[in-house]
């Protein structure tokens, strides 16, 4: 399967601390022409750490509010990890490459 990672950055500013939204894009395979979207890019409390949210859709249980995560792993969790990276790292790149080209 080939993927593409789309950043469209935030450029509102609003909410505090968003980011950008990410897509991921299938190029090839059996999903090609279709996109995953609802990734979200958020700051870190500290300023520095990047985190990011997978689509999901929020939901009462009892009174208590909760995101039902609509990317799941099958068995390992840690494979959400990968997916989180990924998109980090496609952001991280944009940016390095974003302020290559106004200090130029």
């Amino acid at each position: 399967m080939n993927i593409e990672v789309k950043i469209l950055r935030n450029e509102h500013g609003k909410p505090a601390g968003k980011l950008a939204d990410a897509e991921i894009h299938f190029i090839a395979g059996e999903l090609a022409g279709l996109k995953l979207v609802g990734f979200t890019i958020w700051e870190g409390r500290d300023g520095k750490r990047r985190r990011v949210t997978f689509p999901g859709r929020p939901l009462v249980v009892h009174g208590d509010k909760r995101n039902f995560e609509l990317l799941r792993a099958i068995g390992n969790p840690s494979v959400l990890d990968r997916v989180r990276d990924l998109v980090l790292n496609v952001y991280e790149q944009q940016t390095t490459e974003e302020h290559a080209a106004v200090s130029q």
